[in-house]
């Protein structure tokens, strides 16, 4: 019995050796993964079906029968494959015994056992494992089978008194051993296919990490000051000889080895890259030939080239190259997969982005647009109530509206410094001023230190002319305006205040509302909602207009802006 522990424990290790060089071909690891057909399968059924043979050959003869390994081949394919695999590989090794050995004792029942184990192998593992690969599972699934195959000899050889003395001899050794190798196999198996999803993951985070570094890169779209950057992060991150990004018609980028040859602005000169922006295809030209590179001096031996995309169009290709030839790997591939469509995705973001700012710009400009008429409608009725009374007062006021607009028309500056918007507040109370007098009183508490914070033109003036014309005017005694500007909390804080008629809760929960828009304040909702929606535009819905007011005390209108 050692005797033949021992000789099954040597010719297990040649299993082992065999069945390393196996796990090397693609089509054992579309078994692993699922994704083999039935033919490939088919095929994987005779592989393992030799594996048992192997077995019986390997087998050390022990009273007219075999001691083998026979087992392992079978129920590993069942295991790997399931239980198709599983029978038809045994009816392969099953059907082999019984032709070598017809009319020996053991021939029948063996080959009946071994096609039975096939089929055992994969229903009893399925339903035991706990994990993909679980080499406790494959154990017990070993000690099962060949105790089955154990009880068959005893049923089916003849005579039976031979049967039961070399199940005796056998039996233990067998069972041991076999179940033994099915666990170390499969747990070689689980091995190879962690470390495959380590070398996965490890490629995925390579992948994500040079994406992350040159995201601020590509925001500003395809050119050669980000094609540079984004082919010096991945030569950094990769051991790849060089790497290069081309437009349509030119290397934007080159970097590595032979970059002095690939300089930015230069023609593309690889006859794969003009193939894959012509057919959009992959190409992975594996020698200097297939790369076709018109330089002659060119040493790079192998690449892979993939198309970059923007909306389904090709704007250029990311290329890998290696110095030796047949050097492109498979996790090169699914590296440059993977950084194409993370670079064509950005792009195609950082186009979106740019037509929102566009969008975001000319929304601005409009409702900008709506303020100033509106603000010169209001300034030219004032003076018009001057030109018959008081002439001189209603020149005075109009070199003042000129030199106003004069100041402020400046299509190219979106921002203004407070400073100059409190001049704009100033100016229209000048022009207030002159034609209600004394009924209106305006404050200023505002901060030395804030005055050269940026506000987009005219966000002020409109709040002060509502507090003027929907608070104060309103009132037969009048009243103040305060306006006043300060800290607070990282932004600057910029508050509008009147001590006139006030609103209703109705009326301030209509402001921002179309509803609002004419009613509120008597017609100051246009106003208001325009302010707030500009500011809303440029810094968020946290920096809008804040409205507090009780009728018959006042209103007050603040808002915050970034510093």
């Amino acid at each position: 019995m050692i005797y033949l522990l021992m000789n099954l424990l040597e010719r297990l290790g040649i299993f082992a050796i065999g069945f390393i060089l196996i796990m090397r071909f693609d089509i054992f690891k579309k078994l692993l993964t699922g994704q083999a057909n039935r033919y490939e399968k088919l095929s994987l059924s005779l592989l393992f079906g030799l594996f048992g043979i192997a077995g019986t050959y390997m087998g050390v003869p022990t009273q007219n029968a075999i001691a083998n390994s026979r087992v392992i081949g079978v129920a590993l394919g069942g295991i790997l494959g399931g239980p198709l695999v599983g029978f038809a590989a045994g009816v392969i090794a099953g059907g082999h015994r019984f032709l070598i050995d017809v009319g020996g004792f053991t021939a029948a029942s063996c080959g009946v056992a071994t096609i039975i184990e096939g089929v055992a192998g994969a229903l009893v593992y399925h339903r035991l494992k706990r994990r993909a690969f679980d080499p406790g599972a494959a154990l017990i699934t070993g000690i099962i089978v060949e105790t089955l195959q154990m009880t068959i000899l005893l049923l089916m050889a003849k005579p039976f008194a031979a049967a039961v003395s070399l199940v005796s001899v056998i039996g233990l050794p067998m069972i041991v051993v076999n179940s033994i190798g099915l666990a170390l196999f499969v747990e070689l198996v689980a091995s190879v296919f962690k470390e495959k999803e380590r070398f996965g993951a490890f490629q995925a985070q390579t992948a994500l990490n040079i994406a992350l570094q040159t995201l601020p890169f590509l925001r500003s779209g395809l050119n050669s000051g980000s094609a540079e950057e984004t082919a010096r992060i991945i030569l950094e991150m990769t051991d790849l000889d060089a790497v290069a990004i081309t437009d349509e018609t030119t290397v934007l980028a080159c970097k590595g080895i032979d970059e002095e040859f690939h300089r930015p602005g230069t023609l593309l000169q690889h006859s794969c890259t003009r193939d894959v922006l012509k057919n959009g295809i992959i190409a992975a030209p594996l020698t200097r030939g297939d790369i076709g590179c018109s330089y002659a001096g060119c040493r790079y031996g192998s690449a892979i080239v993939v198309p970059l995309k923007k909306q389904e169009k090709i704007i250029g290709t990311l290329q890998l190259y290696r110095l030796k030839e047949n050097g492109i790997t498979p996790l090169d591939a699914e590296l440059v997969n993977g950084l194409a469509h993370l670079f064509s995705n950005q792009l195609e973001i950082s186009e979106i982005e740019g037509q929102r700012q566009l969008v975001k710009d000319a929304e601005i400009r409009a409702l900008q647009a709506q303020i100033n008429p509106h603000f010169l409608f209001n300034a030219i009725n004032t003076i018009i109530s001057y030109t018959r009374t008081n002439p001189e007062t209603a020149s005075v006021l109009l070199v003042k509206l000129a030199d106003f607009f004069r100041a402020n028309i400046n299509p190219g500056n979106r921002d203004v410094p407070l400073e100059k918007e409190l001049e704009h507040c100033r100016t229209y109370i000048a022009l207030e001023s002159a034609r209600f007098e004394e009924r209106l009183r305006v404050a200023y508490d505002v901060s030395d230190d804030v005055l050269t914070t940026l506000l987009p033109p005219l966000i002020l003036q409109p709040l002060v002319e509502n507090a003027v014309k929907h608070g104060i005017l309103p009132k037969e005694e009048g009243g103040l305006v305060s306006i006043s500007a300060y800290r607070f909390e990282g932004a600057v804080r910029i508050v509008v205040q009147d001590s006139g008629v006030g609103m209703s809760e109705k009326q301030i929960a209509s402001l921002f509302t179309d509803s609002g828009s004419s009613d509120a304040q008597g017609g100051s909702g246009i106003a208001v909602k325009n302010v707030h929606a500009r500011l809303t535009a440029l810094y968020g819905a946290e920096y809008g207009l804040c409205v507090e007011s009780r009728e018959g005390e006042g209103t007050t209108v603040s808002f915050r802006v970034p510093r």
